[in-house]
């Protein structure tokens, strides 16, 4: 999002655990479209509050899972903001060998970004 929109938009990024580093292979596929992730690290919806992110305050929530989207709604249910679900498929663990692994986190990869362009339109940053 901040790659296409840049300052645009005020996007974060949060999910349900924080408790794991970033996929190598999401990191790679990135990169390779100038996005890069290896300084990211996840957060949890209740890390994201603690830090001063109140969930309130943003007008969309984009859920890439179920479990996902099933907490922020119920996070969300006393806010005034959506909540989408993106159905995308977790390809971890999906393959084997390095390059089947690469063309699936790169089909992932072009889908979220394709949802994001059919969504908020053409990107207004390289």
């Amino acid at each position: 999002m901040k790659k296409f929109y840049g300052r645009s938009a005020y996007v974060q990024s949060a999910g349900v655990k924080n408790d794991m580093e970033i996929d190598g292979f999401a990191i790679a596929v990135c990169d390779e479209i100038g996005v890069e992730l290896a300084r990211h690290r996840s957060r949890s919806f209740e890390e994201m509050q603690a830090w001063g992110d109140d969930l309130g305050s943003f007008d969309l929530v984009v859920a890439l899972s179920p479990a996902s989207q099933r907490q922020a709604l119920e996070l969300t249910r006393v806010a005034h903001l959506d909540v989408e679900y993106w159905p995308i498929m977790d390809p971890s663990g999906l393959a084997e060998g390095r390059e089947a692994k690469l063309a699936l986190y790169r089909g992932v990869r072009d889908q979220i970004r394709n949802r994001m362009i059919e969504r908020f339109g053409p990107p207004t940053e390289s």
